[in-house]
This record gives structure tokens, C-alpha cells and sequence, in this order.
């Protein structure tokens, strides 16, 4: 049995999409694709570990039962890959999936609870039942091929699986247009926010916007880096959207992070990370380091139950009804620790200067010394969106009463559709963001009387003179304070718009 490679796993779970590819959109097949790479790997570990104690203990069956049963995830008779791949031919392969992956459900307790029931083989999105049945044949005749032998004897190491199930989501995130931000932030992204939060050992770290969980275990696998691989951490988070919270659960059984919990449900209208000892469920849990890429400028967000929310988490004031920003950031303020709590959290430009209710959530946040550092990040970073986005970090205890800002637009690799922050990019933020000083057209150090001076406003051009000498015109300062003030006045129409609607004034 000849071990196996990174790039060759990644390329030949890729190549399984192929069976979709024309016939069906990513967005749809990549839950089959994801689902039974994560089925065809927990029946590979179950057939090795098998295999190995049926030659120890030959003699000894019962004991070999006894054994199996203490595997980290039970799989019922006729539930494993296998089964499956030797019934491929007869009709039926839909149903047949969905019973094995029900059974797995029921066989693993809490584990896996409800982690496939958004997820169904047998649908009409695959097409009428011929279709659909040769589809699921060719799938699992893929993940049935040799070069996808996923037993630990020939892979080796579990990142290896993980990192496929990573490289299977990025891709679809690539090819998924605007639903991509639903579920995946951009590697470096996630890179940069878990080197700046520096989660320690012992840390509790959530998510509540989680998606896939990848920005989650990037900061757990901060914490494994610094501290010789120690796993003394532990994660949370929530997600919304059903399929995408089953992919999360899964990214983290194939990453090999048990210490975890995922909540599946609307945070800002039904937050499940509660704390316990509280009777009247009334209290949010709170964390060392929070993070989150949360849907930008959500508009349905829950506005008409934020006024009498039983968490308190609006106390310095209500988001706009059609942008949900601060009220994704108002929430995670609250979860913070009193003690040491740090957070990051990405966001539209728009955050930074849109007045109303905004601006007076805002202005409390920075007069309450929370804001510590705003970075402003490239254009046509993120999957589904061109527009340039930042990030605030917020602290509960500050060492001064300032705000460093950070114009790290400009510095990226482009590529076609995307681009990307090199590691040199992320160092630099890095080192100035630790440095905490006014850097030439890079960094400023505010003090909140400057921010104050600037009506709270805090659009990193203010702060940041990019301004080339010699006459000479910063092109790139130019057109991001344009498309801020592109933003800013669609911001102004829309609202313009609701209120004469409010006021029963019609086309």
C-alpha cells in the first residue's frame, strides 16, 4: 500500500466534483462532495482499525467487538462507505446514503446529532431518479478509487484529511459567488486575525458567525504553534444556516478538534451559547477571544426584537433595520471576559463612518476606550464581494486611551478574480500592529480627543496621510476614499428610501 501526498488527495477529491460539474451548481453539490469525504474517511479509520485488531486478537472476537466499540465513531452494520460502494449499482443509492448517514447520527449520541439532517442524497436537486442514481454511483465509484484510500496506515496523519475538506471548501467558495462569504473568510484573513488575538493556552474562543469554522480553528491551531502543540483550548461557535453548520462540525471531527462546541441557531435572535448558572437563561457565555466574519450589512437581522432583547446587548443603542453590522459587533462585545477579553471582527467600510444609530453606537464604543485598532484590508479580498473591508480589534483592557490605525489596502498580490495578502503583507501589519506607533503613510495612534475632533468617524484616510509628495496623486488613497463615499451615499438613499416608505410616501 503506497502512502499518499497532500496534493494528490487535494487533486483527487477535486476530480470527484466532476461528477457534478455541468449538470449541477457548486452550491448545491458541494454538501454530497464534502458529506461523503468526510463518510468515506471514518469508514476507512473503522475497515483499518478492523483489519488490525482481527489480526491481534484472531482468536478472540468478542474482544475485537469490545474494542470497536471504543472508536471515536461507531458505524453500524451496512452504514460504512463500503456498504454503500457494493450496492452502487442497484436503484436506490439516494435513499440508501441517506438511511446510512441517519444510522451514524443515531449511533454517535451528541457527536454527530443532527449533523447530516440538512444534508439529504435522496432530492430532486440531483434530477429525476435515473439521473440521480447514476450521479451518486459515479460519486461514490470516485471515492471508492485506490488514490482515495484515506486508512490512517497510508495517509499517515489526520491533517492530511482536513486539509482536503479545507481545500474542497476554499474552492467552492471560489466558484460560489456571493453565498461564498455564507460559509468561508479567506485564509490569510484568518491567518491575520489569529496572530494578532494571540490566543493563549487555556483560552475559550468563539465563533458566533462560524461558518465552516475554518477563522475558529485557525486561532486553535495559533495556540497548538505557540505552545509545543498543546490542545488546552477550547472552541465555540454558532452558525445559522443548517448545511453550513453540519460542514462545520465536520471540519472539526477531520481536523482532530474534539474540544469543541457548535451551536446551531440565529445569534442575534436566538444566541444558544448561554451561561448556565444563570436560571433565567438570560446570560450570554463570555470568552478570552472572539472572532467572527459575519455577513456583511445583513438586513434582516432581527431589528424588531433588538429594542426588549432579554440579553441586554443593545444598551448603547439599536443598529439601523437594514444593516445588521453592529448588531453582530454589539453582541460580541457583550461575550467578551471582563478580565482579558479580545476580539476581532471584519467589516464593511461602512461601519466605520455611517451616522444615525451607527454613529452613536460608535461613538459610545470608542469613549468607552474598547476600540483598539482598525486595519483596513485590500479590495476584492473576499469571495462574493469587491469592496475593501477592515478589521476592529477591541479590548477590554486597554494599556492607553488610543486608537492605532492601520492602511494595509495597498499592500497585496493580485490575482484574476481575487487577491490575496502575502505572508510579507500580514508580517507587516503584524509588526506595526504590535510596534503600536505612527508609521509614514502606514500607521497613526489616535487619541480619542483626535477620533472625537473627527465626530467619531473613522475612515482610515483621516488618520492615515497617504499623501504623496512632489505633486504627485496616491491613486489607490483616491479611489478608496471614492468608493467609501460611493457607499456612504447608497447608505444615505436607502435610508432616505425606507423612511419615506415608513411615512407612506410611494413611487
Amino acid at each position: 500500500m503506497s502512502n499518499i501526498n497532500q496534493n494528490e488527495v487535494n487533486s483527487a477529491v477535486w476530480a470527484a466534483c466532476d461528477t457534478f460539474r455541468g449538470t449541477i451548481d457548486s452550491s448545491i453539490y458541494k454538501d454530497f462532495v464534502l458529506t461523503m469525504l468526510f463518510l468515506k474517511y471514518i469508514s476507512d479509520v473503522r475497515q483499518d482499525k478492523l483489519e488490525d485488531l482481527t489480526k491481534q486478537f484472531a482468536d478472540a472476537p468478542e474482544m475485537v467487538q469490545a474494542m470497536m466499540t471504543s472508536q471515536s465513531f461507531q458505524i453500524p452494520d451496512r452504514a460504512t462507505f463500503w456498504d454503500l460502494y457494493e450496492q452502487r449499482h442497484q436503484a436506490g443509492n439516494g435513499t440508501r446514503i441517506d438511511k446510512a448517514l441517519h444510522a451514524i447520527e443515531e449511533a454517535n449520541g451528541a457527536k454527530l446529532k443532527n449533523v447530516f439532517q440538512d444534508i439529504s442524497f435522496n432530492t430532486d436537486k440531483l434530477g429525476e431518479e435515473k439521473q440521480k442514481n447514476e450521479l451518486l454511483r459515479h460519486l461514490l465509484e470516485d471515492f471508492g478509487k485506490e488514490t482515495l484510500n484515506l486508512r490512517p496506515s497510508r495517509v499517515g496523519s489526520l491533517d492530511v484529511i482536513g486539509n482536503a475538506y479545507e481545500y474542497l471548501i476554499k474552492h467552492f467558495a471560489a466558484s460560489s459567488g456571493k453565498s461564498a462569504g455564507e460559509f468561508y473568510t479567506p485564509p490569510e484573513v484568518s491567518d491575520l486575525l489569529s496572530i494578532v488575538l494571540e490566543p493563549q493556552e487555556g483560552d475559550t474562543i468563539c465563533d458566533p458567525a462560524c461558518g465552516s469554522a475554518s477563522l475558529l480553528m485557525k486561532c486553535g491551531k495559533q495556540v497548538q504553534k505557540n505552545f509545543n502543540g498543546s490542545k488546552n483550548y477550547a472552541l465555540f461557535g454558532q452558525e445559522s444556516i443548517g448545511s453550513t453548520w453540519s460542514l462545520a462540525k465536520m471540519n472539526m471531527f477531520l481536523h482532530g478538534e474534539d474540544n469543541h462546541r457548535i451551536e446551531w441557531g440565529d445569534t442575534i435572535r436566538n444566541p444558544r451559547l448561554i451561561d448556565t448558572r444563570d436560571e433565567s437563561n438570560h446570560t450570554l457565555m463570555r470568552f478570552d477571544v472572539v472572532t467572527a466574519n459575519p455577513p456583511f450589512s445583513l438586513e434582516k437581522w432581527g431589528h424588531g426584537l433588538a429594542e426588549n432583547d432579554v440579553f441586554n446587548r443593545f444598551h448603547r443603542g439599536v443598529p439601523p433595520k437594514t444593516k445588521g453590522d453592529y448588531a453582530f459587533i454589539s453582541h460580541m462585545i457583550e461575550t467578551l471576559n471582563e478580565e482579558n477579553g479580545r476580539m476581532g471582527v471584519v467589516v464593511p467600510h461602512g461601519v466605520l463612518f455611517r451616522a444615525s444609530s451607527e454613529g452613536k453606537i460608535r461613538q459610545k464604543l470608542i469613549e468607552e476606550n474598547l476600540l483598539d485598532t482598525v486595519i483596513g484590508l485590500p479590495e476584492k479580498l473576499f469571495f462574493g464581494t469587491g469592496i475593501p473591508a477592515a478589521i476592529l480589534i477591541f479590548k477590554k483592557h486597554k494599556t492607553d486611551n488610543k486608537v492605532l490605525f492601520i492602511d494595509g489596502s495597498k499592500a497585496f498580490k493580485q490575482g484574476k478574480n481575487q487577491n490575496f495578502l502575502t505572508d510579507e503583507n500580514i508580517q507587516k501589519i503584524v509588526q506595526v500592529y504590535k510596534d503600536r506607533e505612527t508609521t509614514d503613510k502606514y500607521s497613526y495612534l489616535a487619541t480619542l480627543e483626535e477620533i472625537a475632533e473627527n465626530d467619531y468617524n473613522l475612515n482610515i484616510p483621516r488618520y492615515v496621510d497617504t499623501f504623496v509628495e512632489e505633486d504627485e496623486i496616491d491613486l489607490m488613497a483616491v479611489r478608496q476614499e471614492r468608493l467609501a463615499l460611493q457607499t456612504e451615499l447608497t447608505d444615505l438613499e436607502m435610508q432616505m428610501e425606507n423612511t419615506l416608505m415608513e411615512l407612506g410616501y410611494k413611487e
